[in-house]
């Protein structure tokens, strides 16, 4: 009986210390704008403003503690803090190491790139132009007008001298009624007159109209795909490029899960924004409503830009340790009812927000 006396009151201990939470709260953050704004010492941003109205309720004091977004996200695991105010994403992986409230944001993932001057882009147009495919169509276009130019100055050369004069000059007669013919231009300068030339020239006219097209549809394509390599426009455009992110993020496992193999990570926003403008890294792929704030509000990140690419769309909520249950289940409580009241709509115009 009182083996099973000590074993009730053992284990009535460890439920108790795993519900214990310390008299100050230790909430952890890192500045992430506009959620979390830091600004001459003082705090802002909504995910701020978000936790004061939580705190006038559970009623226990607080105490700010400023740390990196990976250690902070470390002594989530550890319990060394009591709960993490960044916007952190909710994922399978940090579900078993941490608790999470209810959602209070919903965004997505997307690409910051360096913005391609107008000179570039018409270089880029340029370019085009001079890749192999190009040049095979231009070759094989500038044979076939030689070939059917000598046919119909042969053929015409004794009976239609007016247009294709019989010594080697007309063979010049041939090549520009050649052309104009292929080309569709038909300026009726010239034409033939005997059966073989007549025969050249429908061959000439519905063969070339074919090739034309076809021609015409395999410089837009490679232009085309020119223009793409330069300016990727799709998610998958970047697995083989170099790229940043936030380290520990939801997008870095995101993008691990989608092999990207050449990604470099960083502490924070800034440092992987100011790589791009150098030119060290080709993208920076992170939060949408961050990366946006950021370039909008820093003059130096101006010559960035945001692609219109949406992946990996993301559920924001506060984090706590896997003892903090009943802390979680009052926090979460507190924000339903404040994103069930008008005021929520009217703080998240108030800082740019608009959700999924």
């Amino acid at each position: 009986m009182k083996r099973i006396l000590y074993m009730l009151g053992f284990l009535c201990c460890l439920a108790t210390n795993g519900q214990k939470v310390n008299d100050t709260l230790l909430v952890g953050f890192t500045p992430a704008a506009p959620f979390i704004v830091e600004n001459e010492g003082k705090l802002d941003g909504l995910n701020v403003w978000l936790w004061k109205q939580v705190a006038k309720d559970i009623g226990k004091p607080y105490k700010m503690v400023q740390m990196n977004f990976s250690d902070m996200l470390d002594s989530l695991k550890t319990g060394g803090i009591d709960v993490s105010i960044n916007p952190l994403t909710i994922t399978s992986n940090r579900s078993k190491e941490m608790e999470f409230t209810h959602s209070f944001f919903a965004s997505n993932s997307t690409v910051t790139v360096a913005q391609v001057s107008s000179f570039s882009k018409f270089m880029t147009f340029i370019k085009g132009f001079f890749n192999l495919n190009f040049l095979k169509g231009l070759f094989l276009l500038l044979l076939i007008i030689l070939i059917f130019g000598f046919f119909g100055w042969y053929f015409e050369r004794k009976r239609n001298p007016e247009n294709f004069r019989p010594t080697y000059r007309g063979i010049w007669d041939g090549l520009w009624w050649s052309a104009v013919t292929l080309t569709t231009v038909g300026y009726g300068d010239k034409a033939p007159k005997t059966r073989m030339g007549k025969i050249s020239a429908l061959v000439l006219m519905f063969g070339g109209l074919l090739f034309i097209s076809g021609l015409t549809a395999s410089i837009a394509s490679s232009l085309t795909v020119n223009q793409m390599s330069n300016n990727p426009e799709g998610f998958n455009e970047f697995k083989n490029r170099k790229v940043g992110t936030i380290a520990k993020s939801g997008t870095r496992t995101f993008l691990s899960e989608h092999f990207f193999k050449n990604v470099s990570t960083y502490p924070s926003v800034v440092p992987g924004l100011t790589d791009v403008k150098k030119g060290k890294i080709d993208a920076f792929l992170y939060d949408e409503p961050i990366l946006k704030y950021r370039i909008q509000k820093d003059s130096s990140l101006r010559e960035l830009q945001l692609l219109p690419i949406k992946f990996d769309v993301q559920f924001y909520a506060f984090g706590l340790p896997k003892t903090h249950t009943l802390l979680e289940q009052q926090i979460s409580q507190r924000i339903l009812e404040i994103m069930e009241s008008k005021e929520w709509e009217i703080v998240l115009n108030e800082y740019g927000l608009a959700e999924l």
